[in-house]
Formats: C-alpha cells, sequence, structure tokens
C-alpha cells in the first residue's frame, strides 16, 4: 500500500483547475497549463464530462472494457482531500479548494450537528432551513458564467444542487440515453462550454464492488461517451474527469476501540477519512489513543492537515471549526465505522482516502470523427 498520503496538487494539475482555465481564457486559441490534452487549445466548444468514481487506477485496470476513453489523449491528475463527492464535485464546478469553499466531506460537522452534504440532512431531519445552501457555500459555479449543465433531472431542486451549481441552467435526463441527446443539442445550439455529469459507475461500486456489474457500467459509459464524441462537430472537444476513485474494501470494516470512543465526542467524514471530534480536553489522548489504526491508516490531527495544506492553502476559521480534532484516513482497504454513518446497504468499493487508487483521476480529450 502507499507509504505516504498522496496530497492534492492545487497549483497545478487538479480537478480544480480545470474550469477556471478553460473559462478564463475564452473561446479560440488558448494558452493553458502544460498538463492540459493539446486538443483543448484550439477548441471552439468544449464539454466536460465528469463520470463519478472513474479513477484512472482503474481505468487502466480495465481498459479493455472503456477502448474509447482509454485511447484518448492526456493523462492523471489530482483530485481533492478528501476524495470524494461532495467535496471534489464543488472544486471543479466553482475552481476553489476545499478550504475556500467549505465543503470538507461527506458528513460535515457544522457546529454540533453532523450534516449529510450529498443529503442535507442530518440526525435532526432535513438541515435546509438550519443550513441554507447558499450560505455554506456562496460562489457561483463556473466563474459566474451560466452554464449549461446535463445531469439526472432529480438532482436540479436539491440542496446540494443549489450548494455547488448555483446560477446554472439545468437540462435534466431520466434515462442515461438522454445525457448524448442533451448534449449534442446544446452543441448544435452553439453553447462554448457544456457540462454534463453521471454517477452511475459510482453507485454501481458502491453496491456490487469490482465484478460484472461494474464491468457492464463501465462499457455502457464507455458506449455513452462514444455517443458524444461521434456528435461533436468540428472544433468541438470533449475532455472526461473524475471526482475520485475507488477501492474495494468488502467487509474489512473497522469498529473503533473502546478507549478511542470514550475520548470522543462525535464522528463526521466517512469511512476512509473519519473525523474524531474529542471530548473537552481530551484531543491529546483522543491522538495517542488513535496510534493503535497506525498499521492501516495514517492517523493525522487537525493542525497536522492544516499546516501540510490537505484542503489548500487557505482555511478560514469558520471552515476550520467544522473539521474534527484526529482524523483516521485509511491506507488499507479498510473503512472506519460509525453507527450514525449508514445507508440501505453496506459500501462494497469506498473512496475518501489519500491513496494513488482514489486520488488520481483521468484527464483526458478527444474530438468527434
Amino acid at each position: 500500500m502507499d507509504a505516504n498520503p498522496t496530497l492534492p496538487h492545487y497549483a497545478g494539475a487538479n480537478v480544480g483547475s480545470i474550469v477556471p482555465a478553460l473559462l478564463g481564457a475564452g473561446t479560440g486559441r488558448r494558452t493553458l497549463p502544460t498538463w492540459f490534452p493539446p486538443s483543448l487549445a484550439e477548441a471552439r466548444q468544449v464539454v466536460l464530462f465528469v463520470i463519478d468514481g472513474l479513477g484512472w487506477e482503474q481505468l487502466q485496470r480495465w481498459a479493455a472494457l472503456a477502448p474509447t476513453i482509454a485511447g484518448l489523449a492526456g493523462g492523471p491528475i489530482t483530485t481533492v482531500a478528501p476524495s470524494t463527492t461532495a467535496t471534489a464535485l464543488t472544486s471543479i464546478a466553482t475552481g476553489l479548494t476545499p478550504g475556500e469553499h467549505g465543503i470538507l466531506g461527506y458528513r460535515v460537522d457544522m457546529g454540533g450537528e453532523v450534516v449529510n452534504m450529498l443529503r442535507w440532512n442530518s440526525s435532526k431531519g432535513d438541515a435546509r432551513h438550519r443550513f441554507p445552501p447558499r450560505d455554506i457555500q456562496s460562489q457561483r459555479a463556473f466563474l459566474g458564467t451560466s452554464v449549461p449543465v446535463v445531469s439526472r433531472a432529480d438532482l436540479q431542486n436539491s440542496a446540494f444542487t443549489e450548494a455547488h451549481l448555483f446560477g446554472v441552467r439545468h437540462r435534466g435526463w431520466r434515462v442515461p440515453s438522454n445525457l448524448a441527446v442533451e448534449v449534442r443539442l446544446l452543441v448544435d445550439a452553439g453553447e462554448p462550454f457544456v457540462y454534463a455529469y453521471y454517477d452511475g459507475l459510482d453507485k454501481v461500486a458502491h453496491e456490487f464492488g469490482f465484478g460484472p456489474f461494474y464491468d457492464a457500467e463501465l462499457r455502457t459509459i464507455d458506449r455513452m461517451v462514444g455517443d458524444v464524441l461521434s456528435s461533436l462537430p468540428p472544433g468541438a472537444v470533449l475532455c472526461i474527469t473524475a471526482d475520485h476513485g475507488q477501492v474495494h474494501v468488502g467487509d474489512r470494516i473497522i469498529a473503533l476501540g473502546s478507549e478511542v470512543l470514550s475520548l470522543t465526542k462525535s464522528q463526521s467524514g466517512e469511512g476512509r477519512f473519519r473525523w474524531l471530534h474529542a471530548r473537552h480536553g481530551a484531543a491529546s489522548d483522543l491522538a495517542q489513543a488513535c496510534e493503535v489504526y497506525r498499521d492501516v491508516a495514517w492517523v493525522v490531527t487537525r493542525e497536522q492537515v492544516i499546516d501540510e495544506g490537505w484542503f489548500g492553502p487557505y482555511l478560514s476559521s469558520v471552515v476550520a471549526k467544522r473539521l474534527g480534532d484526529v482524523a483516521l484516513v485509511a491506507r488499507d482497504d479498510v473503512s472506519f465505522d460509525d453507527p450514525a454513518d449508514s445507508g440501505p446497504f453496506t459500501l462494497i468499493c469506498r473512496h475518501g482516502s489519500l491513496t494513488t487508487a482514489e486520488m488520481y483521476v483521468p484527464f483526458v480529450s478527444g474530438t468527434g470523427s
């Protein structure tokens, strides 16, 4: 396994740098970062397609199942910390680091109430009125431009969508085949920039892990990408990236020991990036007690992740309060259990940590035939 955590390259090849470079440069001949695929420099129209959960290492491992995507020009870039959907999608859309936009994980402590950022709820129920999305994340998406966004129709009115996609024009699809059609209609209408999002691969990996269901979904996505590419007119470029990769955890779930739990007031984050919030005055003792997990995880304190810039070079005092005191960041293929963090089924593939499998995602592009 990885000896050291893979930290995000916020100042370089990182998912949060894509939109500012593309939209800030305008259309036509662009001067783009050297890590951008060359075809984007002269693109008159760009489609940015985010495939949730498609890590670079997974794409290389199963390249034969996705020959269209694997054959595109480009390479790996880093996602953000933690390597999770809510944080990464917000950074992609806004161009901000997690420390700037403040959505620091899947479940975030908002002054003692732990809020699920994707569902925008907590143990108290719907949290939209207690924590208005526009108050938590106030930056408009896509540098303030009204970009068309092609995503599942039932995501359009969610609180998380309000938080990270404020100001966009929604074009919802109801079945996956609609996505390529919607993209084609927008490109044909002359839109200079189109954002598309698909979450099926992440869902399948969570529920079924790597195996026949994952293989089938990856083949389906590759056909979808082929449909988009075949519909592009001259001068239009499709680029593909992702929010995070995946690791297969299965039943390797670690229940925290009584010594650690006795020092813990609450937990936030997620299984592979578990924040522990210490009881009053117990932060130092909690960090020491967590050393027992160092053989499978990076055990880090709040101060360490701030000093090392895990969430970016800037972290306001308001956002810093959302962090726990100690984080268990899984290095091996394990997950740390929190009984309050549950769903309709046990997740088999997971993400959130800073391993290469989770942190590296593709940034590749191609043109139509």
